[in-house]
């Protein structure tokens, strides 16, 4: 009770007989944004918010949560900055929204995140993937089940150790990267990821180097890759850029043993085979999985089916056929929100406030394979390092192959022996 209606209350009675009207299936209002135009939108951000969307058409389908409807209140960031923060705060003190979800960029993240926590607001992040977003806050009402961006870097560098000696025919020591990246905190917090532990296994960093991801031109970092000549090119990009660079690496004769793109951009193998075609087969892209690529049998009972119904309407609703990652990013962050976070907060913390969401998060203890993405749920405690992070989050290694995407890594999921280094008669193979 507000202290408003304290006031207005003479007495228990009173009080009792207020409350015992007061409507029991109120609406659970989320405001929803991701950029459904500008560059972001064909990055991932569009594919992510239609799973976003999917599943609470499903939860509403089912009855909703406990009773409640879920109302949805979709905004477009417009793949700006100033308009992500603008309607997060139109969201939450005008439409009087109960919670944000989604977002794509980290760039917008970041700031977002921080203003909805010190308005003591609930945040829901089911894309962005920055560290930066949680790390070192210690926020107390951002929750983020997705996987973050040192894990992107990791993984990347781990992959390429494994194979170094058995596909590339080198000692670790003796392969060289290039880490290329937007200068953005997605990019920024991947190449940190990239450089720490690439290094940690004792690769050498040929170079390193972020631009803008408006950037017009990228010609000058083609020609200082052209003379450092990495083994391989870790890239972390959006749309536009990773277009602009493959285009002008090509045209400059920009060769390498394999591209390795973090999400994103990468993320999008249709819009990446529209404009390259067989140029970007068998490259690389370390994202959460899509959820479609596992075995069913790995994960929990009725998962599979839940996978096929999203993907059944994903299909129908962008009439894409490839379906990217992002839509299940989209989807699995809401759905762990409405089946598990939701309906624990309504029944052990009296409803959906930004406290009771707080405390059931917390809560949340979902087993590897629990989850349509394969990991497991489970949040760091306020104090940590990574406070309302998912500390059982990973993403894996796929490899693009005739436009059908395949898992390369880790070994456990793995769908596909990869092919490393890139073929004779490749665009870009050396």
């Amino acid at each position: 009770m507000n202290f408003s209606h304290a006031k207005l209350c003479a007495g228990a009675v009173a009080c009792a007989v207020t409350l015992a009207v007061a409507p029991v299936s109120a609406d659970v209002k989320i405001g929803v944004i991701y950029d459904y135009t500008g560059p972001f939108a064909a990055g991932g951000s569009k594919a992510a918010g239609i799973g976003n969307k999917i599943a609470i058409d499903m939860i509403n389908e089912k009855g909703g949560v406990e009773g409640h409807k879920i109302v949805p209140i979709y905004a477009d960031a417009q793949s700006k900055t100033d308009v992500a923060i603008n309607e997060a705060e139109r969201l939450l003190n005008d439409a009087k929204v109960d919670l944000i979800m989604g977002v794509y960029s980290s760039a917008h993240c970041v700031p977002m995140a921080a203003k909805v926590d010190a308005a003591k607001k609930f945040m829901w992040a089911n894309v962005c993937v920055a560290s930066a977003v949680l790390k070192d806050k210690n926020l107390q009402y951002v929750f983020r089940p997705q996987v973050h961006s040192d894990q992107f870097g990791e993984a990347s560098c781990t992959f390429i150790a494994e194979n170094a000696k058995s596909k590339l025919k080198k000692e670790v020591k003796d392969v060289k990267v290039a880490i290329i990246h937007e200068d953005g905190p997605y990019g920024v917090g991947v190449a940190m990821g990239n450089e720490a532990k690439c290094k940690e296994l004792g690769m050498q960093i040929a170079h390193k180097e972020g631009y803008a991801a408006t950037a017009t031109d990228l010609t000058a970092l083609v020609t200082k890759l052209r003379r450092a000549q990495p083994d391989i090119i870790l890239h972390t990009g959006y749309n536009p850029d990773i277009t602009l660079f493959l285009r002008q690496s090509k045209e400059a004769g920009l060769r390498f043993d394999a591209l390795i793109g973090h999400g994103a951009g990468y993320g999008q193998i249709d819009k990446l085979i529209e404009t390259f075609k067989d140029d970007v087969n068998l490259f690389y892209n370390v994202d959460p999985v899509a959820a479609q690529l596992l075995d069913a049998k790995t994960l929990k009972p009725g998962l599979g089916d839940l996978t096929a119904e999203m993907v059944k309407r994903y299909k129908a609703e962008s009439g894409a056929q490839e379906v990217p990652p992002h839509t299940s990013m989209g989807f699995n962050q809401a759905w762990v929100f409405l089946t598990d976070v939701l309906p624990r907060a309504i029944k052990k913390h009296g409803g959906f406030d930004p406290e009771a969401l707080r405390k059931a998060a917390l809560e949340t203890d979902i087993p590897e394979g629990g989850t349509i993405q394969g990991y497991g749920v489970k949040f760091f405690p306020a104090g940590s390092k990574m406070a309302g992070q998912n500390e059982r989050s990973s993403p894996v290694v796929m490899q693009y192959v005739k436009g059908e995407t395949k898992i390369a890594w880790p070994a456990s999921l793995k769908t596909i022996d990869a092919v490393l280094p890139l073929p004779k008669g490749h665009a870009y193979a050396r």
